[in-house]
């Protein structure tokens, strides 16, 4: 009778293991679809424009689309309209609004499948309807041409972050990725961050040096992000965030979204990404108009901007990031900034948008909790939005 008892048991014990296992991927699919999605960087908008691509539809092509970013409980994507350094003056203006041109396309073409958002009420709303969310940036503070008008249009165009530097240093911000030329903000570079603290407008440190990083911090009255970086302890790229930098952005308020390219998330990767970054800061060519923009099209087509996809990272390596975030800044300032579309080798198992919620069984197996895992996903980023937008 009592080895009767005991088979049972352990049978009853196998069983539950058995069926706990066979629904943990379906409790991740849903965690995913109910957190709210936000991803603080995209670079979907240079295949719009570049390739024409119609992300209305699910496609083979890239790493978003708006099927696979509803498939994948992203709902609320940053559009990053981006614009490479050696677009200068008025001709990066120009490519700014040929950027938000064809996002406005998109948005035309498919009005009962995305909005675009403003506010993170309007980001609520929009998800709530069952739509996509977007949320537009510039990545380049050399996209306004050193005016501040250039800036409050860019607002009145519904952009509601600007990345402060790229590969290359601007005439106010030094560059991660460039040789220090203004030790850090210029004076002209306070005036950008003040008014964009008052417009109600994201600073975003992705990109910029460390010197420019801690004036920024020091400056701002709103929390600041780091749209797509990670942990410098773990991949020792000037891109990624020392731990006393993590620690700043928190005590400010501010959120770093975990890159996915794998060059940010692993070591082994660091070396094929500081030549792929290297590569792309020496182009600088003397052309203008079609002929500047048939330039950034072959550059494009042939993928420099880049890093190599071997060898790949793995989610492991990911969530190595996202734990050491949350331990040095707390689980309140670490959210997703992928980089999709802009970088090549992602980490195995996340291969485009619609396979989020990998990443989502993986945090649950590494024992994060359903709340801890929404923050992440959307809530941390969300709070930024409404304490810089002020709805």
């Amino acid at each position: 009778m009592y080895r009767r008892s005991w088979l049972r048991m352990v049978i009853l014990s196998m069983t539950s293991a058995f069926l706990s296992a066979q629904d943990e991927p379906a409790r991740a699919r849903r965690i995913s679809q109910q957190a709210i999605g936000i991803d603080a960087h995209i670079d979907t908008l240079q295949r719009v424009l570049i390739e024409n691509a119609d992300i209305g539809r699910r496609s083979a092509k890239g790493h978003v689309d708006i099927p696979r970013l509803k498939e994948g409980g992203m709902r609320a994507p940053f559009f990053a309209l981006y614009v490479p350094t050696y677009y200068k003056d008025a001709e990066a203006v120009r490519r700014t609004l040929d950027l938000r041109d064809a996002m406005q396309r998109v948005l035309d073409a498919y009005p009962l499948e995305i909005e675009l958002a403003t506010t993170a009420s309007d980001i609520e709303r929009i998800v709530a309807s069952g739509r996509i969310a977007a949320f537009l940036t510039v990545e380049g503070g050399h996209q306004i041409d050193n005016d501040l008008a250039v800036l409050r249009t860019y607002y009145q165009l519904g952009i509601r972050a600007i990345t402060l530097t790229h590969f290359r240093n601007n005439d106010w911000a030094d560059s991660s990725t460039d040789s220090p030329r203004h030790n850090g903000l210029t004076d002209f570079g306070r005036q950008v961050i003040r008014e964009m603290n008052r417009l109600g407008m994201i600073v975003d440190v992705s990109h910029a040096s460390d010197k420019t990083f801690y004036d920024v911090l020091a400056l701002s009255t709103r929390p600041v992000i780091a749209s797509h970086s990670a942990c410098r302890v773990l991949s020792d790229i000037p891109r990624n965030l020392t731990d006393d930098m993590l620690r700043a952005l928190s005590k400010n308020g501010g959120v770093v979204g975990i890159n996915f390219g794998s060059g940010f998330l692993a070591q082994k990767s660091a070396a094929a990404l500081k030549t792929s970054i290297s590569s792309m800061a020496a182009a600088a060519p003397d052309l203008a108009g079609k002929s500047l923009d048939d330039y950034s099209r072959e550059q494009h087509t042939k993928d420099i901007r880049y890093e190599p996809a071997e060898p790949r990272a793995s989610i492991d390596d990911l969530v190595a990031n996202i734990d050491h975030a949350v331990k040095v800044a707390g689980i309140d300032h670490v959210g997703i900034g992928t980089d999709y579309d802009g970088v090549s080798s992602v980490p195995v198992g996340l291969e485009d948008v619609s396979r989020m919620p990998n990443l989502t069984a993986a945090l649950l197996k590494r024992g994060y909790s359903e709340t801890d895992i929404k923050k992440i996903l959307g809530s941390n980023f969300l709070r930024v939005i409404r304490e810089v937008t002020g709805r």
